[in-house]
């Protein structure tokens, strides 16, 4: 679950002993990379009705 986090992020998951800390850092990693991609999506989304109607 810690593979693909920084140094700093697997030493603190790899000294937790519950893995609500891994839980939380992934849940944050993942709403981090949504965000942007439903920004663009959105953009993409008004622009493509602007260009229609």
């Amino acid at each position: 679950m810690a593979d693909a986090q920084c140094a700093m992020c697997r030493a603190v998951v790899e000294s937790e002993a519950d893995g609500k800390t891994a839980e939380g850092i992934n849940n944050g990693i993942v709403y981090l990379m949504a965000i942007p991609y439903i920004l663009v999506g959105g953009l993409f989304y008004f622009v493509y009705k602007k260009m229609r109607g």
